[in-house]
């Protein structure tokens, strides 16, 4: 029987603070892109996060068992949160904070779908069609009509665009693999472990690889690592599985379009970066699709129940 509960204030109250949280990171990491490139501050945070998340798995005497059947399908979550989080870093060097959240947070619908495939029990709505097919029309809308070749600047705005989407897929494409192998029964620190060990390491390497090691160790640098590294990586993502305990998923899902907007104001309000029309008119069903995606059912549902009443 599931003993998941609706939404209280406490919940609500927890869930917005958390889309601030995460619609924050990426302005942060661009802020301080000049002293420490993202790819570096990504990799750094992980791997401290990772020790802080192997004490909590030690306090509470959580065996690492790597002989559970979850090592295979946790080196692919590992690899592909480390592609996320390159494709998030790489793009930030080319397109604003705001764009990067916004297209990243499409990862919700590209999670549907891929779900949808493995999963018979994950099949999609009506609701849930109707905000995919939103969703990609509001990012062919801030794709077409800009022509790279007209501008340097723009040209190089769309290739971070694309790979703020591309980030997208492969957050989703993590989702999928959680939710269809043994890691959808393992604890939720250990699957966070896996992640977080794979993004240390392989954007590391990546950073060294690339010539984006450079760490100038200013006291914005420390605050940006702190918050990135206690605030986003270790408490907001522990506060996030427990709340995945507690409350119904698809209600917390609904909240996931706050996350973007949050990112759009604090982009706009702390970096100066602009808003241009087509951008927002393709931002707006993005995050409407992200709102149907995520809690299309419990949309139907409580619009059957409204009727009745």
């Amino acid at each position: 029987m599931d003993t998941r509960q609706a939404l209280d204030s406490r919940a609500i109250t927890l869930m917005l603070v958390l889309c601030a949280i995460w619609g924050m990171q990426q302005v942060v990491l661009k802020a301080t892109a000049h002293d420490i490139a993202p790819i570096m501050q990504i990799a750094l945070r992980s791997g401290v996060a990772a020790l802080l998340v192997g004490l909590v798995m030690w306090w509470r005497k959580e065996p690492m068992n790597l002989r559970d059947g979850t090592l295979r399908p946790g080196m692919v979550v590992g690899v592909l949160f480390a592609l996320e989080f390159l494709l998030v870093a790489e793009g930030l060097r080319h397109t604003s904070a705001s764009h990067m959240v916004v297209f990243l947070y499409t990862a919700p619908m590209f999670a549907a779908l891929g779900l949808a495939w493995r999963l018979p029990a994950e099949r999609l709505g009506w609701l849930q069609w109707l905000g995919i097919a939103l969703a990609f029309g509001g990012i062919a809308v801030t794709f077409l009509g800009r022509a790279p070749a007209a501008s340097p600047a723009s040209g190089d705005m769309l290739w971070g665009d694309l790979l703020g989407l591309l980030g997208g897929v492969a957050w989703a494409a993590t989702t999928v693999v959680v939710r269809s192998s043994s890691l959808s029964k393992a604890p939720a620190t250990q699957t966070l472990l896996y992640q977080l060990v794979g993004a240390f390491v392989l954007l590391l390497v990546g950073a060294f690889a690339t010539g984006q090691a450079r760490f100038n160790p200013t006291p914005t640098v420390w605050a940006s690592l702190a918050f990135h590294t206690l605030v986003v990586s270790f408490a907001s993502f522990l506060v996030w599985f427990w709340l995945l305990r507690q409350y119904l998923a698809s209600r917390l899902g609904v909240f996931s379009f706050l996350t973007p907007l949050f990112g759009i104001v604090f982009g706009v309000w702390l970096l100066g970066e602009p808003m241009e029309l087509r951008f927002l008119l393709g931002a707006l069903p993005v995050l409407l699709g992200i709102v149907l995606v995520s809690g299309g059912g419990w949309l139907l549902q409580w619009w059957v129940w409204d009727k009745r009443t």
